[in-house]
């Protein structure tokens, strides 16, 4: 088998679940937009959307901004006061990004014996596509700051985004293939190594492969997180494309069939809920932007749901809705997210307990 080099800390102890997103929470990690790279031709409106995920946080938690420089926090803390957004509950630190993706470039937290333990996986720019060596970094940075208290952390170089992996909470991960398998992110490792490192790093019992569902405008190569999630230990959300003109609609039908015969540890068929399908949405250039309503966030209390200015939105909030009784439903317009080829939940890491000093 493949061994797993470490790229700075010694393993010391031992990884015994990775919580599901339900779970409680400390609080929500996200990297605030700036004008040193892509996202300069939509800063205002996407500021304006970062806004709205931090007010929508704060009403249920604590959010943890990364900026990336004083000049950067001082423009932040405008427009969270402009937001309404309860500056007791908001943190901002400073350190320098290359994206605002921060579910691929953030730390993923485990369970160990003595409490949490951060994953700090390698990030390569979603397989070389961008800049990335400052994200790549970004976790190691704010942990040398104590943002994360005395949470350990482990990092390696195996290449893993944190939207590529969805966790049940009790051992079960659901990927897909073509990214997890992507020559331009791990190319020694075949289905078998991969698996038993998500066994190591992440307590993975067991792992259910996609191998169909794609969307166009997404850069990732399939992202569990655009496609299927868990809602339950029981139940997936998934994105279903009805008709037939579409061209996403062969995969998409494709991967329902996968998900049909899926099982749960205990072997019965999952509880399967079709997402409804938004119109096509398309960039400046005429490009398909990669529009899902999978990319929803879960925190205390509540659930964010993207919103795309679609027919489909009222109705994604209510099938949602449906998946998470008794938590309050947001929906938070992200077309400027999409823009730059991600979402909602791409732009948020959820922390567990104690996490956030």
């Amino acid at each position: 088998m493949t061994m797993i080099p470490i790229r700075r800390h010694d393993r010391t102890t031992a990884v015994h679940r990775f919580p599901a997103e339900w779970e409680p929470q400390s609080g929500v990690m996200i990297t605030w937009p700036h004008a040193y790279g892509d996202w300069a031709p939509v800063l205002d409106e996407a500021s304006s959307t970062f806004a709205a995920i931090a007010a929508a946080i704060t009403r249920h938690e604590r959010v943890l901004i990364v900026a990336y420089d004083t000049d950067h926090e001082a423009r932040i803390r405008t427009a969270l006061k402009a937001a309404r957004v309860d500056g007791a509950r908001v943190r901002i630190v400073i350190a320098p990004s290359d994206d605002v993706f921060v579910r691929d470039h953030g730390p993923l937290a485990v369970e160990g014996a003595a409490g949490p333990i951060l994953q700090d996986f390698a990030f390569n720019g979603w397989g070389r596509k961008y800049a990335y060596a400052r994200d790549d970094a970004l976790t190691r940075t704010l942990h040398a700051q104590g943002v994360f208290g005395t949470t350990p952390l482990e990092s390696t170089d195996f290449v893993l985004e944190g939207g590529s992996v969805e966790s049940d909470g009790a051992g079960t991960l659901l990927v897909t293939a073509r990214c997890l398998l992507s020559p331009a992110r791990n190319p020694k490792y075949g289905a078998a190594e991969i698996e038993a490192l998500l066994a190591e790093r992440l307590a993975a019992r067991r792992v259910l492969w996609l191998h169909h569902g794609y969307l166009a405008g997404d850069d990732t190569d399939g992202h569990i997180d655009t496609l299927a999630r868990f809602c339950d230990p029981q139940t997936i959300a998934y994105c279903a494309c009805p008709w037939p003109d579409d061209e996403h609609y062969g995969e998409l039908k494709a991967m329902e069939r996968e998900l049909q015969a899926l099982r749960t540890i205990s072997g019965a068929p999952y509880r399967l809920v079709a997402l409804p399908w938004p119109s096509a949405k398309l960039d400046v250039t005429g490009e398909r932007m990669p529009a899902t309503y999978a990319n929803f966030l879960i925190i205390n209390g509540a659930v964010l749901v993207p919103l795309y200015a679609d027919r489909q939105d009222h109705e994604a909030l209510q099938v949602i809705g449906g998946c998470f009784p008794g938590r309050e439903i947001i929906g938070i317009p992200s077309l400027a997210l999409i823009a730059q080829h991600g979402s909602l939940h791409c732009a948020t890491l959820q922390l567990p307990p104690s996490v956030l000093a």
